[in-house]
C-alpha cells in the first residue's frame, strides 16, 4: 500500500513532521510519500491563503496521485477536500475530518484545540461542512506569537494540557488537537491526561489503510454539462485530471 500526503502549506518542515509521523504509525508494508506546495503561504492562517492552498493541493494531486492507493491532506483545514474527492480516482482523506470521526466513535461530545484565533473561522467553516463536525461542542484557542512558535509543538504542550483539563471540567473528555505540525502530539500527551486525545495524521493513516484494505475506491463523479468546459492557465496535469473526471 502507498499513501500520498499533500501539504498545502509551502513549509517543508511541516511536510517532514507529517510524513515522519505517518511512517511511524503506518502498518508494515505501507509506504508514505509527502509533497509540498510550491506556491502560497508558508503556514495558512486566513481564507485567502486557504483558497490559494486549495489550488496548490489540486496541482499536487494531479501531478502525483498515480501509483498511490489513497491521499491524505496534510493541512488541518482539510483544504480542497471535496474538490479533491470530486476528481481523484483514489480515496482522499482530510486529517481533521479523520480525527473528528475517531474522536466521535463513542458518541460523546468533542472538544477541539486550535492555534491562533485568526484561523478559527476556517475551522468553524470546516466543522459546519463536515458531518463529523456536528459533534464539536467546544473550541479552545491557544494564541501563538509567531509561525516559529507554532512550529515548536513541544513548547506548547503545557498550554495544550491546560486546555484539555479545562474541557474536562466542562464534561468533555474527547479532544482533537488540530494542526498538521502537531502530528503525533496526542500520543505523546496521552499518558499525562485522563481525557482521550486525538490528532489528525495518525487517525488519517489508520483510516486510509482501512479504506484501502476494504477495497474502497475514490468518490470521483462526473457532473452533467450542457456546454463543454475549457481551462486556461492551469497546470497541464490538473487540466488532464479535471477532464478525465468529467468523462468518468
Amino acid at each position: 500500500m502507498r499513501l500520498l500526503v499533500i501539504n498545502g502549506n509551502t513549509s517543508q518542515i511541516v511536510t517532514d513532521k507529517v510524513v515522519t509521523e505517518a511512517w511511524r504509525i503506518a502498518s508494515p508494508g505501507t509506504g508514505v510519500v509527502g509533497v509540498t506546495a510550491s506556491f502560497g503561504a508558508n503556514i495558512v492562517t486566513r481564507e485567502a491563503e486557504n483558497v490559494i492552498a486549495g489550488h496548490a493541493v489540486l496541482d499536487l494531486l494531479a501531478r502525483h496521485h498515480a501509483g498511490f492507493d489513497a491521499v491524505i491532506l496534510g493541512i488541518s483545514f482539510d483544504t480542497a477536500l471535496e474538490a479533491a474527492r470530486q476528481i481523484s480516482p483514489v480515496p482522499v482523506l482530510g486529517m481533521t475530518e479523520s480525527a473528528l470521526l475517531a474522536a466521535g466513535e463513542d458518541g460523546e461530545k468533542i472538544g477541539v484545540i486550535l492555534f491562533g484565533g485568526i484561523s478559527r473561522p476556517l475551522y468553524e467553516d470546516l466543522f459546519a461542512r463536515l458531518p463529523a463536525g456536528k459533534s464539536v461542542a467546544a473550541i479552545r484557542v491557544i494564541e501563538i506569537a509567531s509561525v516559529a512558535a507554532y512550529l515548536d509543538a513541544g513548547a506548547l504542550e503545557t498550554a495544550i494540557l491546560a486546555q484539555v483539563a479545562d474541557l474536562a471540567g466542562e464534561g468533555i473528555h474527547s479532544v482533537v488537537i488540530c494542526g498538521a505540525v502537531m502530528a503525533g502530539i496526542a500520543e505523546r500527551l496521552q499518558p499525562r491526561s485522563a481525557s482521550r486525545l486525538y490528532d489528525g495524521i495518525p487517525c488519517a493513516v489508520r483510516r486510509a489503510e482501512a479504506l484501502v484494505n476494504a477495497g474502497v475506491k475514490g468518490e470521483r463523479s462526473a457532473v452533467s454539462r450542457v456546454q463543454a468546459v475549457t481551462f486556461s492557465g492551469l497546470d497541464a496535469a490538473l487540466v488532464a485530471l479535471l477532464e478525465k473526471s468529467a468523462q468518468s
